[in-house]
C-alpha cells in the first residue's frame, strides 16, 4: 500500500503553472466596447445624419461617375508615381554627380511646394505657355498645340498628383534598394551581369519585400488625395458629392455617402497590399503579428 500511494504521488520536482492574468487587458476591452456602442448608438439615433439619403444617393449615377474618376486618377497618378520613382532613385544612386544632383532637385522642388499648387500650376499652364512646341531647340519647330487643349483637366490632374508622388515614390524605392546587402549586386557583377541586368534582376527584386508596404500606404493616399482636383472643377468622387449637395443642400449625408466609398475603396486596396506582401515576403521577415516571438535577426535579442 505504501509502495502504491508512493507512486501516485507526484513528483517532488513539478511545477504547477498557473496563467499570468492580465486585468488590464479586459479593462480597456470593456472601455473599447463601451466607446463602440456610444459611436454606433449615435450614429444611428441621430437623424441629422439622414440615413435614408444616404441610401438614395450611394449608388446614384453621378457618384459612381465621380467614383470612377477617382479610381482613374488613382491609376494614372501611381503608375507615373512608380515609374518615376525607380527612374529618379536609380538616378540618386548613380555614381555621376550631375543625375544624383538632378534627381535631388526634383525631389527637392516636388515635395517641398504643395500638391495643390502643382495640380493648379498645370491647370493653369495655358497662362505661361500659351502653345508648347517640338522642336530642335533655340532652332524650328516641327509640330505645335494650344496649351489648355493638349492638357485637359484631367492631364492636369494626373500630371499635378503622378509628378508629385514620383519624389516620394523615389525616397521609398531608394530606401529599399538600400536595404539588399551590397554582396548581392558584388556577385552578380562577378557572373559578368551589367548594372542594369544587377538592378533588373537581383537588387529589386528583393527591395520589393521593403518597398511595398510604404507603396501600398502611398496608393491609399493618392486614392484620398484625388480629392484635391475638386480645385481645378474635375469631378471626382467629392466633387460629385458637392455639386449634388450644393442643389438640394445636403451637406452632411452626401459626405457621408463619399466617405462610405472612400473607405470601401481603401478596404479592398488594403486586402490587395497584404497579399503582395505575402508574395514577396512569404516567410513573413517584416511581420510580427499576434503572439509571434521577436528573432536575433528581428531585433539582436531573442525573447
Amino acid at each position: 500500500m505504501t509502495g502504491a500511494a508512493g507512486a501516485d504521488a507526484p513528483p517532488a520536482d513539478v511545477i504547477k503553472a498557473v496563467p499570468v492574468r492580465h486585468p488590464g487587458r479586459w479593462v480597456g476591452v470593456a472601455a473599447l466596447a463601451l466607446l463602440a456602442a456610444m459611436l454606433v448608438h449615435a450614429l444611428v439615433t441621430n437623424k441629422a445624419f439622414h440615413w435614408d439619403l444616404v441610401r438614395e444617393y450611394l449608388f446614384s449615377e453621378q457618384i459612381l461617375r465621380g467614383l470612377w474618376a477617382t479610381l482613374f486618377l488613382t491609376l494614372y497618378a501611381m503608375a507615373i508615381g512608380v515609374v518615376g520613382g525607380v527612374l529618379l532613385a536609380i538616378l540618386r544612386l548613380s555614381p555621376n554627380p550631375v543625375l544624383r544632383s538632378a534627381s535631388w532637385l526634383y525631389t527637392w522642388f516636388f515635395r517641398g511646394t504643395p500638391v495643390m499648387i502643382q495640380i493648379l500650376f498645370w491647370a493653369s499652364i495655358g497662362a505661361l505657355y500659351p502653345r508648347l512646341s517640338i522642336g530642335v531647340p533655340f532652332g524650328p519647330e516641327f509640330a505645335s498645340a494650344d496649351s489648355n487643349s493638349l492638357i485637359p483637366l484631367l492631364g492636369a490632374a494626373i500630371l499635378g498628383l503622378g509628378l508629385n508622388e514620383a519624389a516620394y515614390m523615389a525616397e521609398i524605392v531608394r530606401a529599399g534598394i538600400g536595404a539588399v546587402d551590397t554582396g548581392q549586386a558584388e556577385a552578380a557583377h562577378a557572373l559578368g551581369m551589367n548594372q542594369a541586368q544587377t538592378m533588373r534582376r537581383i537588387v529589386l527584386p528583393q527591395a520589393m519585400r521593403v518597398i511595398i508596404p510604404p507603396t501600398g500606404n502611398e496608393t491609399i493616399s493618392m486614392l484620398k488625395t484625388t480629392s484635391l482636383v475638386s480645385v481645378i472643377a474635375y469631378t471626382e468622387l467629392l466633387y460629385a458629392a458637392q455639386i449634388i449637395y450644393s442643389r438640394n443642400f445636403q451637406t452632411i449625408p452626401l459626405l457621408m455617402v463619399a466617405a462610405i466609398w472612400y473607405l470601401a475603396v481603401t478596404s479592398v486596396l488594403s486586402v490587395g497590399q497584404y497579399f503582395l506582401e505575402r508574395h514577396y515576403d512569404p516567410a513573413g521577415r517584416n511581420r510580427l503579428g499576434p503572439g509571434r516571438p521577436i528573432r536575433r535577426e528581428d531585433s539582436g535579442v531573442t525573447l
